[in-house]
């Protein structure tokens, strides 16, 4: 499967960003859908994820109370809702699909699309 991520872009904190990702090549809703994160100098984070047909997530600690994750079946598309920014919250964001719901182990990964929260 294909994943196209965009969204990103550069926001003061406490401000807003949606990010997308479009799937392609194969049955969307075959695959568990998750973002991802990673920041200058760290490792790549977990952000959260979204069952097959969006009745259960799962997120972060980090970003619980602030980011939602949804998808809609019918658009090939998950999303990534990140309200009240923090400058922490700056890293590249990867969309990735699997088939193993809380695996934390993906199969197919977008491209990234950069986060950057200004202070």
């Amino acid at each position: 499967v294909q994943l196209q991520a965009s969204g990103g872009g550069l926001v003061q904190a406490g401000g807003s960003l949606r990010l997308s990702c479009v799937a392609s090549g194969r049955t969307f809703t075959n695959y568990v859908m998750g973002w991802f994160r990673q920041a200058p100098g760290k490792g790549r984070e977990f952000v959260a994820a979204v069952s097959w047909r969006g009745g259960s997530t799962e997120s972060a600690d980090s970003v619980k109370g602030r980011f939602t994750i949804s998808r809609d079946n019918g658009k090939n598309t998950v999303y990534l809702q990140m309200n009240s920014l923090k400058v922490e919250d700056t890293a590249v964001y990867y969309c990735a699909a699997g088939t193993v719901w809380q695996s934390k182990s993906y199969d197919y990964w977008g491209q990234g699309t950069l986060v950057t929260v200004s202070s």
